[in-house]
């Protein structure tokens, strides 16, 4: 990667990083819903211009189904999830949950879409859930009040884009960069349009919870789409891909700083365990055979 891209690389991570601070705070005044139709409209709106030429606009129009069903696996689905999630769970916690996204990539396209899995990936698939298992294990209470199914419902995000990623690789890769995240942008709010309205809160929101998503909407959506796409023309997918790592330890870092949580020895262990697994089973640690003579 060059230095700009490095450069471009540290902030998407931060931007994504900082996603969780801003879920974590507005959330509990917006709903997890609600919220995620003040980003993806916002986001949207913002991101519309790039689609106003005739050739993008068709494209649009000729691929409508398959951009409404990534903005719903991509967008909608994991989105909300992590917004219930924040609800209950720290916003560093979340975020290593999140970082396991390359984990489910990886099965489903084994199972679905015909990906080859090579021996070595098995061993880190099986490490990255012992991971998640550490980060977890004294949290996973499914009575009422516990956070079990806050957890399960941060797992299911990355499940979804798991699917996302398989999907538009499979049947949306010939489109341009553009297209897909304005597309499915665009796409995600016209989803979120009526449950957003029916399920908005009836008392007023505040100033900080609105700063908060316009936040999430402008920074963490709208400039950290144009910074991913355009790091993967410039740098590569694999190159990108290593924002997975970086996210979890700018939402923790950021988490301690401005939210005052707490960084135990399990959360570090934990995430130490699930970042290692991921980068064996995503293949940026090899281990190569030495041939004899």
């Amino acid at each position: 990667m060059s230095p700009a891209d490095s450069l471009r690389l540290i902030l998407l991570s931060t931007l994504w990083g900082m996603s969780f601070i801003f879920m974590r705070v507005a959330v509990p005044e917006f709903g997890p819903v609600p919220l995620i139709l003040v980003r993806m409209g916002i986001g949207s709106l913002l991101l519309l211009p790039l689609l106003f030429s005739l050739r993008y606009l068709t494209l649009v129009w000729e691929n409508k189904g398959g951009l409404l069903l990534l903005g719903l696996v991509n967008h909608v689905l994991p989105f909300s999830l992590l917004a219930l999630a924040t609800v209950r769970l720290e916003a560093g916690f979340t975020s290593l949950i999140n970082a396991t996204t390359p984990i489910f990539t990886a099965l489903l396209g084994a199972l679905f879409f015909t990906t080859p899995v090579q021996r070595q990936q098995y061993l880190g698939l099986a490490l990255a859930f012992f991971g998640v298992y550490v980060l977890s294990a004294n949290r996973l209470d499914f009575s009422l009040g516990g956070d079990g199914w806050f957890i399960l419902a941060a797992v299911g995000a990355t499940f979804c884009y798991g699917v996302a990623t398989n999907y538009s690789k499979t049947y949306l890769s010939h489109l341009p960069v553009r297209v897909l995240a304005a597309g499915s942008t665009a796409m995600s709010a016209l989803i979120l349009l009526i449950p957003g309205l029916w399920l908005w809160p009836s008392e007023p929101i505040s100033g900080l919870a609105w700063a908060n998503g316009l936040g999430l909407a402008i920074f963490s959506t709208t400039l950290a789409f144009l910074l991913y796409f355009g790091l993967i023309s410039s740098a590569g997918a694999t190159a990108t891909s290593t924002v997975t790592f970086l996210v979890p330890v700018s939402a923790l870092l950021w988490g301690y700083l401005l939210l005052g949580e707490r960084l135990s020895l399990q959360v570090l262990v934990g995430m130490a365990i699930t970042l290692a697994g991921t980068a064996i089973a995503t293949g940026m640690i090899r281990w190569r055979r030495h041939e004899t003579a």
